[in-house]
């Protein structure tokens, strides 16, 4: 069965940074694209940023340039750095991953049960 676990949410003031990790664990044979995603009371799950096996990175226009998206392939690890915080970037914080696994015929597709961000003076 497979795992993904997010760590390092918490409460930070504007201007502030986070740093965000999360690992995916179980019977994985490979894992392809892994991204973080955000969703804030009343709102839509919206995507923040993501990066595939080979590196290419994507981000939210309300993201670029202060967040930094990498991973660690060895370790099935993604990692969300977030710099100059603001109140609007609060919000449950999701990794996801889209791996194939032992012994499952086909890609699936991951959540982590989220962590929390708030940005407040």
């Amino acid at each position: 069965q497979v795992q993904l676990v997010e760590s390092g949410g918490g409460l930070v003031q504007p201007g502030g940074s986070l740093r965000l990790s999360c690992a995916a664990s179980g019977s994985i044979f490979k894992v392809y694209d892994m991204g973080w995603s955000r969703q804030s009371p009343g709102k839509q799950r919206e995507l923040v940023a993501e990066v595939t096996g080979r590196g290419s990175t994507n981000y939210a226009d309300s993201v670029k340039g202060r967040f930094t998206i990498s991973r660690d392939n060895a370790k099935n690890e993604v990692y969300l750095q977030m710099n100059s915080l603001k109140p609007e970037d609060t919000a449950v914080y999701y990794c996801n991953a889209t791996l194939t696994e032992y012994n499952v015929v086909g890609i699936q597709y991951f959540w982590g049960q989220g962590t929390q961000v708030t940005v407040s003076s």
